[in-house]
């Protein structure tokens, strides 16, 4: 986190005490903005990019569970996007799906969905490598 700025503000403000007499009580206020530092950013992105990967290859392996309408908008562009995002891991395994009747495990989607969370883990480790924390003097 990053300190954007810091500023303190002390007023008199005259009061009426218990007895009914005034007296000068000062009230110091204090501000602090404080926003993520670069590196907390890329990170976030980072996280967001790869969650919304995950959800939908997810998404796909669910649809092809439950044997899903194609003729669907919806269900047409979540399995083309999650198929996309599945290909590089299709052929890692001897079998890439496994059907029962109208219902298909994809199990190249399985894979890709770890394998694109290894790879989440590796980013989001390798950002952490130029992150700085403030020394705490």
């Amino acid at each position: 986190m990053t300190i954007q700025d810091q500023r303190s503000v002390t007023t008199d403000a005259p009061t009426t005490t218990e007895s009914g007499g005034l007296s000068n009580r000062t009230t110091t206020s204090r501000r602090v903005d404080v926003r993520p530092s670069n590196n907390e950013t890329t990170r976030r992105i980072v996280v967001l990019v790869f969650g919304l990967i995950q959800i939908v290859i997810g998404l796909r392996i669910l649809l092809l569970l439950l044997d899903a309408r194609t003729g669907n908008l919806l269900v047409s562009i979540i399995n083309n996007v999650g198929g996309l995002l599945a290909a590089p891991f299709q052929g890692i395994l001897r079998i890439s799906a496994v059907s029962s009747g109208g219902s298909v495990l994809d199990v190249a989607a399985v894979v890709a969905l770890v394998g694109w969370t290894i790879i989440e883990l590796i980013v989001i480790w390798s950002l952490g490598i130029f992150r700085h924390e403030p020394s705490l003097a």
